[in-house]
């Protein structure tokens, strides 16, 4: 880190890495010597060898030890907090690049912020200095594609501007309200990790904290920067962007917190700056992976924000078809998650006087097809669940562990196990194992199914479908009432085959779920039940 800062400060080295850019930037035998880089009469061989620089401040940035497949977007990106870039300059062979800010004050910042945090792209450390340039003269024609990525981030910008009349770099550098965000995913079919939200929003500074939350049946989640104006950049790029195509949207707000307490580090909370806080009340720390197989998916999928922040508007795809491509991605499984085990979840201290393998079946199956559940012989309050995919036993973690099931609040991990193991031929284990492979209630075989758009976390709303026609209001709620609970709300839609209706309590909601979904009304009607993410 030393360093990195003192390179920074005091530019070593930077005169005869110049030269070495200059000579790539004036050979005849290279594709961009027609770009004319202006050194403001500066003769780069004065500086040969002179590693004691003054760091004389330019709005003309210099970018070294770049990853060899970055792309001009990236580096875009890491001026953006700090005002409008003005141009940029790859230097592709070299892995270096210059990058050309609207003002030296908005390089200074950008300079000085650099020195205290050390810039990452695709996790490797960069360095930054200042030029010795003082602007960049480029070839458009040979640099069309970094023109039109500037554009399309300066457009973008523009359009978000808050305070209209001022210009880009004014309003990226005002102070946000708050260095911390509120963030809320709507239309979550994929689960969206702690690592997932951190891959993003680095992309607009250092992120320091995050605590994610179910509340409101919404997965939410803050997130605290450094510093207010990346927290402000952030929201201005990513408001309103899907992070997986057509699905997965980010609700952005200003937090009323300015600073927030992270006690413990592992898939719910992270705070980066504090390493050796404890993981807490005996849940893992999010295996590394893991983490890096859903880095990898996300890159699978094809990001379609943070890259250039707001160029990609959402897909258009009708919701049908974005469901069903989401299916499709489903069950084909994604590379590096769906590999590894990962589709196997360990659930522990279950109520061993009532779970069966069915109760767990209908509970895990909102948020997946269960293929197998295997009660432990000699642990009956833990249980193996093999879900269809990585996809749906992460969605399976995420909305049910820490919920309470039975009176016992559940904990949910991913298992070491690749596929839970059906007992031999003629062995009895009491019922413990089950095999639901070809059960007909799985509610994700169809592609394309509306099922996929209403996976909401655990909720006291519960939504009723396929109710048959002599069934009344006053028939549920006394049906509801006998599962253990109180009935609170009640709300036939017009149709008379669909309805809401509210528990006292999560709990009591899970358990009404577990009791009722697929229970037979009559007329062959089969009652299903999901959670719902309205209230009545």
């Amino acid at each position: 880190m030393d360093g990195i800062v003192t390179e920074v400060a005091v530019g070593v080295k930077r005169g005869s890495d110049e030269l070495l850019s200059g000579s790539v930037l004036s050979s005849p035998n290279s594709n961009m010597s027609s770009m004319v880089v202006t050194a403001n009469g500066n003769d780069n061989k004065k500086f040969k060898g002179e590693d004691k620089m003054d760091g004389t401040p330019s709005r003309v940035l210099h970018i070294r030890k770049l990853p060899g497949e970055v792309t001009e977007t990236e580096v875009i990106a890491l001026g953006l907090p700090f005002g409008k870039v003005t141009n940029i300059l790859m230097l592709k062979g070299k892995n270096q690049a210059f990058l050309e800010l609207a003002t030296e004050e908005a390089a200074i910042t950008m300079v000085n912020y650099y020195s205290a945090v050390t810039p990452h792209l695709r996790n490797q450390p960069i360095f930054i200095q200042y030029s010795n340039h003082k602007e960049l003269k480029t070839d458009n024609t040979l640099n069309q594609r970094a023109q039109a990525v500037l554009q399309a981030v300066t457009a973008v910008q523009t359009a978000n501007t808050p305070l209209s009349g001022t210009t880009v770099s004014e309003s990226a550098v005002t102070p946000a309200q708050s260095p911390v965000l509120r963030i809320i995913i709507d239309n979550m079919y994929y689960p969206v990790t702690l690592d997932v939200l951190h891959q993003i929003f680095s992309k607009f500074g250092a992120v320091l904290k995050i605590i994610t939350f179910t509340k409101n049946n919404q997965f939410q989640a803050l997130l605290q920067y450094g510093d207010p104006v990346n927290a402000q950049q952030a929201k201005l790029a990513l408001d309103g962007q899907n992070i997986y195509n057509a699905c997965c949207t980010l609700r952005i707000d200003f937090s009323k917190l300015v600073n927030l307490n992270v006690k413990y580090n592992n898939d719910k909370s992270r705070d980066y700056t504090r390493p050796d806080l404890p993981s807490g009340d005996g849940q893992p720390a999010l295996d590394p992976a893991i983490a890096a197989a859903f880095a990898k998916e996300t890159s699978l999928l094809g990001l379609p924000v943070a890259a250039v922040p707001g160029a990609l508007s959402p897909l258009a795809i009708p919701n049908a078809a974005a469901a069903a491509a989401a299916a499709a991605a489903g069950r084909v499984g994604m590379p590096g998650v769906s590999a590894g085990g990962n589709t196997v979840l360990l659930v522990s201290n279950l109520n061993e006087e009532m779970v069966t393998p069915q109760s767990l079946f209908t509970l895990f199956g909102v948020y997946g097809d269960v293929q197998r559940v295997k009660i432990l012989y000699n642990k009956k309050d833990s249980a193996l669940i093999q879900m269809a995919d990585g996809n749906q036993s992460q969605l399976a973690m995420n909305h049910l562990n820490g919920q309470k099931m039975y009176g016992k609040i559940i904990r949910v991990t991913l298992s070491k196990h690749q596929t839970v193991q059906l007992p031999r031929e003629g062995l009895d284990d009491q019922g413990l194992t089950k095999d639901f492979g070809n059960s007909p209630l799985h509610r994700f075989k169809k592609p394309g199914s509306k099922n996929f758009q209403n996976i909401f976390p655990p909720s006291a709303t519960l939504h009723l479908s396929n109710i048959p026609p002599s069934v009344a209001e006053e028939d549920l709620r006394t049906l509801f009432a006998n599962t253990g609970g109180t009935v609170k709300a009640f709300k036939f839609f017009q149709d008379h085959k669909m309805a809401l209706l509210q528990m006292a309590t999560v709990e009591e909601a899970i358990q009404a779920l577990i009791d009722l979904h697929n229970y037979n009304l009559g007329e062959n009607h089969h009652l299903r039940v999901s959670f719902s993410k309205s209230t009545i």
